[in-house]
Formats: C-alpha cells, structure tokens, sequence
C-alpha cells in the first residue's frame, strides 16, 4: 500500500498553509498516487506475478511470452541496465534493443503501463516503480529490507524492494526470476521467493553422463544384425531413444555392437572407413566406441548438424577437424570452416594489437595446432642427426589452404547475416554459446553445409550460461529428433592417463 493522508488532514493542511488545495481536494480533482498507480497491485488475484531481473530480458528477449497466464512485473530500474547495454555491438546488445523494441510494441496500446497489458499467453504484463520517497515506510519487511541492504541506489537492491512491495500489494504468490545466482541469496534472506528462468534449461541427466545407451538384446538378435546390419525392435524395449540416436546393443558383457536409430524403428550398423585418410597427413583411426559413433554421423551426408559433447582430452575436436578435411579433400564440401566463440562476443578483440587474424591467433590457437598435428607430413624414419630442422620461411600445409580461403578459422563474432553453403562447418566449445547465440550459428547453414557443434557443459566461462542452459544442450534438446541431427556423448579419453584422471577427479 502507498503511504497517504485521508481527506481530513490534507484539507487542514491546505488551510493552513493558506493554499488553495482545499477547494481541490474538496471537488476531488487532484488525484492521490495508489498502488496501481505504481504497479504494485496486479489486475487479479487469480495466478501468479512474476518479477523479471534483467539478466533474464537479456538471456532470452521471447521470455515476456513464456508465463502463460500469469502477472509479468519489469522493474522500471531494469530499463536502466538494458540502456547501458543497447549500444553495444553484441549479442547482448542486440538482445537489449529487441527488448526495448518488444516492450514499445506491447505498451503502445496503453496510456498506464502500471495498469498491465495483456501478452500471448493470456496474462499480463506491466511496469512497476519503486520509489523511496512515496512508497510506504511502515512495513515491517521493507524496513527489513532496509536495515539488511541500506544502499538504495544498487539496482539490485532496487529490484528485490520492488518485489517486496508487490508481494505486499498481493495476495497471490510472488517470484522474483532471475539468473544471477548471487541476487538469488540476497533474496532467499530477506524472504523473497526466487528461481531460475527455466524455459531453456535442459533435464539435469542430459547432461550428468555421457555414456551411450545400452538396449539388451538377445544373442540370435545380434548375431542377425551383425549378419545383415539391421535390426527391428519395438518402441517399448527401446524407450527415450531418438531419431539418429546411438545405442550400444548387448547380449552379454563381452558380446556388443554399436548401432543408429535410422527411420521406422530400425538399428543399422555405422559406416565408417578404418582411418580418416587425409593426404600428405596422418590416417586418424577411431579410438573408441564413442569416436567411432562420432565419425559415422560426421561422414552420413544426411546428417547435416552433429552436436556432441565430451570431456577434455576426449578427441572431439580433433575428430571433427579431422573428418572436416577427409570429407574435403573427397571433394563431398567446398571447404572446411573451423570457428570457436570469443567469450564476450568480440568484446575483447581490441585489446589485441595487429590485424583481425592477429588479434583471433590466441583464441584461435587450439584449432591450428590440430591443423598442424593432422596435416603434418610423417615422420621420416632413421637417426636423428640426419633429419634437417623444419625452415621457418616454408609455410605449412594447412596455412596455404588458408590462403586459399579453403580453410577458414574465423571469429565467430562476425557470423551474423552471414549465408554459408556447401562447407563442412566446426564449432568449437560451443557451450560457451547463449541459447541466442546458437541460434544465430545455425540459421546461417545454408544447403548442402554441415554444422558441427562440440563442447563440454561442465566447463563454461561465459556468465551468462550453466550447464544446462548454454547453447550446445539448448541445441541438441531443441532439435534432438529431427531426420537431419544427431548427437553422440564422448566418455573416454585418449589425450594421456593424466588428462583423463584430471578430467575425472579434479
């Protein structure tokens, strides 16, 4: 509630001050600010009120539509932080100028944007004030408040008041959504209901293990496959497997067969050539079950995006640089792309001195080092004393090709409004990505162009992102079933003993 005088003191007030107030408050012209007035009383008690932090408006602008029919409340202190970041030349920044954009639309109709406007979902959304200066001071949680957080200017202070007072306003639950774990505890003590946004947040097993899933079969059903390379079994013995899905078949401990879930409920075998023969390199040859189940989905020429995501030390890159460059010297893709998200989106480039490639060469650096290993000539037999030292003005092979443009390793901040056809097309640590993000790499594919995205989800820099909403899972989740997409997990590694044990237990 809004802390006001009745009708009584305001008239003595005025008389006493010998303004002519009385006569206004008498016909009742002058309007007293209320609760509405302020957006802190939703339009119905019947559902819930969501109040939105920024960091949610800037992970996914669509979110103002994903509440059904519930209350939507945006702290007027919110369109202060998305003013900051408008005029940037990012992803963010671009999020925020969609917000902005989103916003006018929806409250163009309305003269009150306190009152509440109707959104696609069926609830509402309006704007809420809170002001120190007229908002109530006789409440015992906001004086709470007060005492816990005195800095009333931090925007995140300003936010959780805010809250505060619509929960005061209402009777229906309250949730302050927001992404900033930090904010959460603030919350969580001064006993505001909090979460996390959780539209984009794949299941939590999705992510715990990488293992390929079993389906027990018997022994004459897996001596059939071996014999014919398909396999028919019933959806019930094979339950959450999905379209182009790999499956470990087992009929004992050591009797076992990798497979695809291809159309119509049918297992075929993978099709795979012993080594990735890469002229005037070295033949890479699958390691394990889970590499080999990699190759066979970078090598379908009907899978047009392979999502995988594995530890460090696992291969994944190497692996898909590697078929990136079998497959284009076989001629199947003009050119292999190899890209790696700046965290930040570019923010950093300037910091670097030289040129463009310069500037990427440290990001970018993983990705010529698996160029160099998988394009370097072998080894040449005999003592050593009589091989010559590497001449530092003769390029290497894959650095000719760059020239060439037929291998381009590139930023990916520059990607947007980019077409990309007929190129065999390497992400690398793609769960660095916002579900946005992701997005904007995989509408730039254009025909006969293949999207390879890998990464480990347990090891993020971006602030922005965990591990079950960055854009790798966001993308494997959004799109796992579809006749075109495939997705295969990395669980062992094969970069060293120490690597794998540090991988595991550290």
């Amino acid at each position: 509630m809004i802390d006001r005088i009745d009708d009584s003191q305001a008239q003595a007030i005025d008389q006493k001050k010998g303004s002519p107030g009385g006569k206004a408050r008498k016909t009742g012209s002058r309007k007293r600010a209320t609760a509405l007035d302020f957006g802190l009383k939703a339009p119905s008690q019947a559902v819930k009120n969501f109040v939105l932090d920024t960091n949610v408006l800037i992970h996914d602008p669509s979110c103002l539509n994903r509440f059904q029919e519930h209350h939507i409340c945006i702290p007027v202190d919110v369109l202060a932080e998305l003013d900051r970041f408008k005029s940037e030349q990012s992803e963010r920044g671009a999020n925020a100028r969609r917000v902005h954009r989103m916003l006018t639309e929806l409250f163009s109709s309305s003269s009150a944007i306190t009152s509440g406007v109707p959104t696609e979902g069926g609830g509402t959304l309006r704007m809420v004030i809170y002001d120190p200066a007229s908002c109530p001071k006789n409440s015992e949680a906001l004086d709470r408040f007060h005492r816990v957080f005195p800095d009333r200017e931090r925007v995140d202070h300003r936010i959780m008041a805010a809250t505060l007072l619509v929960m005061q306003n209402n009777r229906a639950p309250v949730t302050l959504v927001t992404k900033d774990i930090n904010l959460q505890l603030k919350a969580r003590a001064v006993g505001i209901d909090c979460e996390d946004y959780l539209n984009d947040k794949v299941d939590p097993r999705e992510v715990t293990s990488y293992d390929i899933r079993r389906i027990q079969v018997d022994s004459s059903e897996l001596q059939r496959f071996a014999s014919s390379g398909e396999l028919v079994i019933p959806h019930e013995r094979r339950p959450e497997v999905v379209l182009n899905q790999y499956v470990l078949l087992e009929a004992a401990e050591k009797q076992t067969m990798p497979a695809r879930l291809a159309s119509e409920g049918r297992l075929v075998r993978l099709q795979i050539p012993e080594v990735l023969k890469i002229p005037d390199g070295i033949a890479l040859k699958p390691l394990n079950l889970g590499q080999r189940c990699l190759v066979d989905a970078l090598l379908n020429p009907d899978i047009s995006l392979v999502t995988c995501y594995g530890h460090a030390g696992t291969g994944k890159t190497l692996v898909a640089v590697a078929a990136g460059l079998h497959e284009m010297f076989n001629r199947k893709y003009n050119g292999l792309t190899v890209s790696r998200p700046v965290v930040a989106m570019g923010e950093q480039l300037g910091f670097l001195p030289g040129t463009l490639e310069e500037k990427m060469r440290p990001w970018l650096q993983p990705i010529h080092d698996a160029l160099d290993l998988l394009m370097r000539p072998p080894k040449t037999t005999g003592p050593r004393r009589k091989q010559k030292p590497a001449d530092p003005s003769v390029k290497k092979p894959y650095e000719m090709l760059l020239e060439q443009g037929i291998i381009e390793i590139e930023a990916l901040a520059y990607i947007r409004g980019r077409s990309i056809p007929n190129r065999f097309f390497v992400l690398d640590e793609a769960q660095q990505l916002t579900p946005q993000e992701a997005k904007t790499v995989v509408t730039r594919m254009s025909r006969e162009s293949k999207l390879v995205m890998v990464g480990d989800p347990a090891q993020i820099d971006n602030p922005y992102v965990d591990s079950r909403s960055n854009g790798l899972v966001y993308t494997r989740n959004r799109l796992k079933g579809q006749p075109f997409v495939a997705h295969v997990p990395l669980s062992r590694g094969e970069r060293s003993e120490l690597a794998e044990a540090g991988a595991t237990l550290m």
